[in-house]
């Protein structure tokens, strides 16, 4: 699903009505990474779980934690249990190339760089005995009772640091002298051990995710914007896949209805491991019954973006709440949006806007109802006055 709208259009109460109403209604869970701090409200109104990640939070999530994932047969119908560190590899390399290249998005990293830090994450988890056998992961894997497996502990981004400097010392191919130093250098910023002031994802997790809750929050605004945001964007949705969609079956009679929702997705946009790793998000995530909403305020950044596009058309289901004139066109373009629902689109009211689920097409007006109102409303005016007006009709109903 993605939902576009400009600035004041209603989207963050659009979002969290069809969270709570689809957590109450059909049972959704829901994850939601949330860049503004819009939705901890709403989780705490639904009994769900807030997690913030934040310089000074004692939480840490590890970007090289993997799980087992349940896999279908596709000639036997039967399920059974896989490890694909290949893929796990994949994943955590581009995070860590996202980290290399920084803000200033340096050309300095390049194939090179990438083949070095893919080959010490996968070095990293074969000197703790993790294949693809799903045994691997725990300590007394021979042990048949399930309970007395402990789990090993996971690489971190810190023994991933000591690895390369390791292996660096030992280097002796001048073209590879280069990018050791360059990653020694400018990877120091994300490791514990050296005060890194972005370092919040090195250590084991302190948090895991609790099955059937309605709605899980990880609050990342108090990061920086311009970068650790989209950066912990990146890594938190290699996270959610492993602890949150991986878990689901791919049989659909099987799985749990889940939804991970990527609010401020335009973040992503200039990182291009990150762009590829959504599109990967969408594709994985759909079959195993889990949905992933994309909402952004600023759609040209995806216009920009063909690399981007392919997340947007290939979903089945888009709304459209009111959008920018200078926006209109392009949306129309991407969409195949008719002369009238193009002009719908600039003139609607708050909370107005077109629903697309496949070749149909209707009108929606998104309405919370009162007590909704209390946990999806952001306009602090708006809660004072609507807060002032019930008191006020309390009294005259008194007098």
């Amino acid at each position: 699903m993605v939902i576009f709208a400009k600035s004041g259009a209603g989207k963050s109460v659009t979002m969290k009505t069809l969270i709570s109403r689809s957590s109450v209604l059909m049972g959704i869970e829901s994850l939601t990474l949330d860049a503004e701090g819009e939705y901890s409200v709403v989780a705490e109104a639904l009994g769900g779980i807030n997690v913030v990640i934040s310089p000074n939070s004692k939480t840490i999530i590890n970007l090289f934690d993997i799980e087992v994932e349940r896999t279908k047969d596709e000639i036997t119908g039967r399920e059974r249990d896989t490890l694909n560190v290949e893929s796990k590899v994949e994943d955590v390399t581009q995070a860590l190339m996202t980290m290399a290249k920084g803000s200033t998005r340096t050309k300095e990293v390049n194939e090179l760089t990438k083949q070095i830090i893919a080959e010490a994450v996968s070095q990293e988890y074969a000197s703790r005995g993790i294949t693809s056998n799903p045994q691997s992961l725990y300590e007394n894997s021979n042990s048949s009772n399930v309970f007395e497996r402990r789990k090993k502990e996971m690489p971190t981004i810190g023994s991933w640091y000591k690895r390369i400097r390791q292996i660096a010392q030992s280097n002796e191919n001048k073209d590879y002298e280069f990018h050791y130093s360059y990653l020694l250098k400018v990877m120091k910023q994300y490791i514990r051990e050296y005060n890194g002031q972005m370092a919040y994802f090195d250590g084991q997790s302190t948090f895991d995710l609790m099955e059937g809750a309605p709605l899980i929050n990880i609050d990342i605004s108090q990061l920086e914007e311009r970068f650790a945001r989209p950066l912990a964007q990146q890594i938190l949705m290699s996270w959610i896949w492993e602890k949150f969609v991986k878990k689901n079956s791919e049989d659909r009679k099987k799985a749990r209805q889940k939804r991970v929702i990527v609010d401020e997705a335009w973040m992503l946009l200039p990182y291009p491991e990150a762009v590829d790793f959504l599109n990967k998000m969408a594709r994985r995530a759909r079959k195993r019954n889990v949905s992933l909403a994309i909402i952004s305020q600023r759609f040209q950044d995806f216009y920009e973006k063909p690399e981007a596009q392919a997340v947007l058309t290939s979903s089945d289901t888009k709304l459209f709440l009111a959008q920018d004139k200078s926006e209109i066109q392009q949306l129309k373009e991407v969409f195949k949006l008719s002369e009238g629902e193009a002009s719908f689109l600039v003139t609607c009211t708050k909370g107005e806007g077109l629903l697309k689920v496949g070749q149909d097409t209707t009108i929606i007006q998104i309405t919370p109802t009162r007590k909704e109102f209390e946990f999806v409303e952001t306009n602090m005016n708006k809660l004072v006055a609507r807060s002032q007006k019930e008191e006020q009709d309390k009294n005259r109903l008194n007098n």
